[in-house]
């Protein structure tokens, strides 16, 4: 499976939903999914390309955690508030991270070991530095 594109009238991706499904390079999240449960996309490893839908109030714990494969993420037309732990922890390749003004509840290392996302004079483990950096790029 390469392309994951989610049916219409739910509201939420599962939990480990496509959890360590490393041939996955698409996933398309439609409008009315609210939450990504935790570790749906954990260690997908060729994933690359994720639209998420401005209904989205909630990435969970390590959703996708060890994506090495994934460069950007747009978030900015979205409604996210929260990001669980380890949200996008050792996402090594993520060098672009959009974020909306909504978002407000960070989990513990969500941007752990993503080294291109930062300059290294800025602690990934330190969320809410990490994304005031991320808002002051957009």
């Amino acid at each position: 499976v390469t392309k994951v594109v989610f049916l219409l009238n739910i509201t939420k991706v599962g939990d480990y939903v496509c959890f360590k499904a490393y041939s996955l390079i698409v996933v398309d999240i439609p409008e009315g999914i609210t939450i990504i449960g935790g570790r749906s996309f954990f260690r997908c490893s060729s994933l690359k390309d994720i639209t998420f839908p401005k209904s989205l109030t909630s990435i969970g714990r390590a959703s996708f955690s060890a994506c090495s494969s994934l460069e950007r993420v747009d978030l900015l037309h979205t409604n996210v508030q929260e990001l669980g732990d380890y949200a996008f922890d050792t996402c090594t390749s993520l060098r672009e991270m959009k974020v909306p003004d909504s978002l407000q509840t960070f989990g513990v290392k969500v941007f752990a070991k993503c080294s291109n996302l930062v300059p290294s004079d800025i602690d990934k483990k330190d969320n809410e530095a990490v994304v005031a950096y991320l808002r002051s790029i957009q």
